[in-house]
């Protein structure tokens, strides 16, 4: 039996070069004597990329769309951490929280929990078998909105669609 192979269209290729090369020309300062290495490595950087990667269909305007969001939750969520610190009256009661994705398994679920550890009060502590078990410091706010919108932007920016209705399980309370 042969192994399936996906069809690396050449935009992947020359997005990808693209969004290395300008890694490089970051990283290094924009030397350009820095090139000599700087190619070769973006090359193999390609090469590794679109073997352990396949290319997965992007909405570009989703992602713009998505950045602002990003930047206010990351912001939102180090300020809600700063409140509790610096006001210990602010409510402290911790919980981990069985969130099913109904995102495919893969990049899309791996990408959605690492947003969800931004927004304000959550963490991702687990990804197990299209379960992502979420640590909240706060089970009486609205966090299961929060999951289920990222998850929403997540599936238009990689231009997936979600079906089933979500239900958070809560587990035993932490101490």
């Amino acid at each position: 039996m042969k192994p399936l192979k996906k069809k690396i269209r050449g935009s992947t290729i020359v997005v990808r070069v693209l969004l290395f090369s300008l890694l490089w020309w970051v990283l290094s300062d924009g030397v350009l004597a820095s090139w000599l290495i700087g190619v070769p490595a973006v090359l193999l950087a390609v090469a590794a990329s679109v073997s352990l990667l396949p290319p997965m269909p992007v909405a570009w305007f989703e992602v713009l769309k998505f950045v602002p969001l990003f930047l206010r939750h990351s912001l939102l969520g180090g300020v809600d951490v700063a409140q509790r610190v610096f006001q210990p009256r602010m409510p402290i009661d911790p919980d981990l929280v069985e969130y099913p994705l109904r995102l495919p398994s893969g990049l899309p679920q791996v990408f959605m929990a690492n947003i969800v550890s931004l927004l304000p009060g959550t963490l991702s502590a687990a990804l197990d078998r299209n379960v992502l078990t979420v640590h909240v410091l706060d089970r009486e706010t609205g966090f299961l909105a929060e999951l289920q919108m990222v998850e929403q932007r997540v599936a238009l920016m990689l231009d997936l669609s979600l079906n089933n209705p979500v239900k958070g399980k809560r587990n035993e309370k932490v101490q």
